[in-house]
């Protein structure tokens, strides 16, 4: 079991949302989850809800049951979330540092709303995000923070964590630039959201 100092306590809270947050973005209702995972639903609903301690024989069934491994399952939070451009005067030019890679995807959004309230439509799945505003302001919900990513500034977070994204005191727009996982992680999610059932 994992150990419960407050940091860990943190964690553990964390890895919850995240196993709730890939599971509703699958599209699976609680008992579709538990029967992949072969656990009841009961001893499920309990992990999600923080009424049972975290066994790690079950946290690696689940990390196989939700496409996923061990490793991203309990991948702590970054700290180096937001950054600003590197200004290159000489040239008129801003650069924004990115470990990109090959396969990366990049979407250009105008959002008008904030990000959701509730925390069961925040999205979690594999992979690596970074956004860029170019302009007005966005507001990225991190896990259990909260980001205000202004005009020229940059973001950059493992999709394990659960997110979501909206625009703050206003219109905005972003670059999204997504690796492969996550790339597909938001398809399998909206593919999800379009034919399936609202999970319990």
């Amino acid at each position: 079991m994992l150990p419960m100092t407050q940091e860990s306590g943190e964690l553990d809270s964390l890895v919850r949302k995240r196993i709730r947050a890939l599971r509703v973005a699958q599209g699976w209702s609680l008992e579709e989850l538990a029967a992949r995972a072969r656990v009841s639903q009961s001893t499920l609903s309990r992990i999600e809800n923080g009424r049972r301690r975290l066994a790690l024989d079950q946290l690696v069934t689940l990390a196989r049951a939700l496409d996923t491994s061990l490793d991203q399952l309990v991948e702590t939070a970054t700290d180096d979330v937001i950054s600003h451009p590197m200004v290159d005067a000489t040239h008129g030019l801003m650069r924004w540092p990115i470990k990109a890679e090959p396969g990366m995807t990049v979407v250009r959004q105008r959002m008008t709303d904030p990000p959701p309230d509730n925390p069961s439509r925040m999205r979690a799945h594999p992979g690596r995000e970074w956004l860029v505003v170019l302009s007005g302001t966005a507001t990225l919900l991190l896990g259990n923070r909260r980001f205000r990513v202004e005009t020229n500034q940059a973001a950059e977070f493992p999709t394990m964590l659960p997110h979501a994204i909206g625009a703050d005191g206003g219109p905005c727009e972003i670059l999204g630039i997504f690796d492969r996982d996550a790339r597909r992680g938001h398809h399998r999610g909206e593919d999800a959201g379009k034919t399936s059932r609202p999970p319990q």
